[in-house]
C-alpha cells in the first residue's frame, strides 16, 4: 500500500483514476479517501480482514505459483485499512455484478450510497463482461 500511496501521489492525485476489483476495490478506496483520486471499484471488497479468514495457512499465487503463508498478521494489516464509511463519495464509481458468487452486490451498494452506480444483473466475481463497460470508465475518469 505504501508503494501505490507513493506513486499516485507523484501524479496530481484528483487527475488519477484508479481501478481496482475485488482487493483492488479496497485499496483503490483507501487511496481515495487518503489522497483524493478518483475509484472505479468493481465488485470490490468490504471487509477483507473477515473474507478472508478463511484462507489463513499455506497459499499459492494464482500467476506465478509461489507459495507463501498467509497470517492472521495480513489479516491486521488489511483491518488497519478499513474505512468505516467513505467520504468522498463523488469520487467513486461502483459496478458491481448481481451474480458474484464471493461478495454481496447489496452491501457495496449501502456502502457506496451516493456515487454513481452500475448493477450488472448476473454474470460473476469475475466480471467477464467488463469490456462492455470500458466506456464508462472511461468517461468517468474524464478521457
Amino acid at each position: 500500500m505504501e508503494l501505490l500511496r507513493e506513486r499516485v501521489a507523484l501524479e496530481n492525485p484528483e487527475e488519477v483514476t484508479l481501478v481496482g476489483s475485488s482487493l483492488g476495490g479496497f485499496y483503490a478506496t483507501w487511496l481515495t479517501e487518503h489522497l483524493g483520486c478518483r475509484a472505479v471499484l468493481v465488485n470490490p471488497a468490504i471487509t477483507p480482514h473477515e473474507g478472508l479468514r478463511a484462507y489463513l495457512g499455506p497459499q499459492k499465487n494464482l500467476y506465478t505459483g509461489h507459495a507463501y503463508e498467509f497470517t492472521e498478521g495480513h489479516l491486521a494489516q488489511l483491518e488497519a485499512l478499513y474505512l468505516e464509511r467513505p467520504g468522498r463519495i463523488d469520487r467513486y464509481l461502483l459496478i458491481h455484478t448481481t451474480g458474484d458468487e464471493l461478495l454481496d452486490w447489496r452491501i457495496a451498494v449501502a456502502r457506496y450510497r451516493g456515487c454513481r452506480q452500475i448493477i450488472v444483473a448476473g454474470s460473476d466475481h469475475g466480471f467477464g463482461e467488463f469490456g462492455d463497460y470500458v466506456d464508462c470508465v472511461l468517461g468517468f475518469a474524464g478521457l
